[in-house]
């Protein structure tokens, strides 16, 4: 706190952001009572914990640190050297692998950049790729534009079969798996084969997943391949940022550990986020007890029944089911786009995001929506739960046909226009705001970590339903 011989112009280091910086306090206020009153279903989020917030606001922001443990370009950095190492052990521990054949590097600042790290170190320009394709529920960051591989059509399944005839003729430096929006697990072992024939690298990026495979809940890439990234806030449930594992006993790459090292810092980035690699680490805790596997346990359950329930009214959902956290639901058979249910979704509370499904000409105008079960099982939701918010779902479906109708138009501003006017005779309009009130009582009932909800009061300037 301020002293009396505190100078005027550093006083405002010691005041609260409310006192400070009002505006600001109100929009975290405001968002605050959004997670709270809404539910939220996006795969690629979840809800931290308290004690990984306190590490990621904590006074480790000030420090900088530009290279690794016991080899800074700055001074200062005893306690740093030592929160880096412990963090490099808890995500070892937390995926149960032998330091002796694994390292790790936890300075990546997210998913995004650890994958171009990991590529910077695998390949060369010109460098020919593999991964996902997009539309197929690859990520952005896995290659499309090189030659991807596809799923089957019918099934919604990867096409290994085609990946490895594919293989054979483009003759790939680099197979990368794992996905942005794919339900089913992996055969982590078919791939490996088709690396070793062409002599490539085999990476996985298993950012959504993570979290299930620490949990052993899905196969492990650990046992297959050679360089595993991910982020640290999806199914892992910590902050935002990633993580590169890299193997250490490979007799045909000495050095990897040196240039996925160096691809990180300096090539890629500058100094690491020392409060968030504490968070990190606090998060890998968490992930290493044996509470964990229960919670993973009831995030593919929950995923499950999400699916099960949708399946039941009659829906379309790729591969017919999940085996994680996540749920891809293609709307076209009842002629609507993914973008109008996520817009509808939103002004009810329902936090969703459009999706490509197989087929899609453009990511723009997609024709489905992902759904995740992960933040949800955070707020201590179950399978019944769980089947109450199907029903939501299918009701705004409903209500988004009825929108779509009342629109007469297919365009995407006539469709939210009449779903935010309330005019005679616009029925849609009356039903969002009807569901809206029952998704905020529902949510109302279930916690949010971090947040002391019985003292939480809605603050002022929210947009309309919240």
């Amino acid at each position: 706190m301020a002293t009396a011989n505190t100078p005027s112009f550093n006083k405002v280091l010691y005041a609260p952001l409310a006192e400070i910086d009002p505006e600001i306090k109100n929009i975290i206020d405001k968002e605050t009572w959004r997670q709270y009153t809404g539910l939220e279903l996006i795969a690629s989020e979840n809800l931290t914990s308290a004690s990984t917030m306190e590490a990621n606001g904590s006074i480790l922001t000030n420090k900088y640190s530009e290279g690794l443990p016991n080899a800074r370009y700055y001074g200062g950095n005893e306690y740093i050297d030592e929160l880096e190492q412990l963090c490099r052990k808890r995500a070892l521990e937390a995926f149960n692998l032998d330091p002796a054949k694994w390292g790790v590097n936890v300075q990546p600042y997210s998913g995004s950049t650890a994958n171009f790290a990991a590529l910077t170190a695998l390949i060369q320009p010109q460098d020919r790729l593999m991964g996902l394709g997009l539309p197929d529920g690859g990520h952005l960051t896995h290659g499309y534009y090189s030659f991807p591989y596809s799923i089957v059509s019918e099934t919604g399944l990867i096409d290994y079969k085609k990946l490895d005839e594919t293989a054979k003729v483009y003759k790939p430096r680099l197979i990368i798996c794992g996905a942005s929006a794919y339900p089913r697990d992996w055969e982590y072992d078919t791939l490996r084969k088709t690396a070793d024939r062409e002599g490539a690298w085999l990476m996985c990026d298993m950012a959504h997943t993570s979290g299930l495979i620490a949990a052993q809940e899905l196969n492990s890439p650990f046992d297959y391949c050679d360089v595993v990234t991910t982020t640290t806030h999806k199914t892992l449930r910590g902050p935002r940022a990633g993580l590169i594992f890299f193997r250490k006993d490979l007799e045909n790459a000495k050095d990897l550990e040196k240039r996925v090292n160096d691809a990180v810092f300096p090539a890629c980035q500058g100094g690491p986020h020392n409060n968030t690699i504490a968070a990190v680490a606090t998060a890998l805790k968490q992930v290493a007890s044996p509470e964990w596997k229960q919670y993973a346990k009831q995030v593919i359950a929950n995923a499950r029944a999400l699916a099960a329930a949708l399946v039941a009214h009659g829906y379309k959902l790729q591969t017919s089911g999940t085996d994680n956290h996540l749920v891809l639901w293609d709307l076209r058979p009842i002629g609507l786009t993914g973008s109008k249910v996520e817009k509808v979704c939103d002004l009810m509370g329902i936090t969703i995001n459009k999706n490509a499904v197989s087929g899609d000409a453009s990511a723009q105008v997609p024709g489905g929506i992902r759904l995740g079960t992960s933040a949800l099982t955070s707020r201590d939701m179950n399978e019944a739960d769980v089947k109450q918010v199907a029903e939501f779902l299918h009701r705004a479906v409903q209500i988004s046909l009825t929108l779509q109708k009342e629109a007469g138009s297919k365009l995407l501003k006539d469709f939210v226009r009449v779903a935010t006017t309330p005019a005679e005779g616009n029925v849609g309009y009356q039903q969002v705001k009807e569901l809206r009130d029952e998704v905020q009582t529902f949510a109302k009932r279930f916690p949010l970590p971090g947040i002391d909800t019985a003292n939480l009061q809605k603050p002022e300037g929210l947009h309309e339903y919240h």
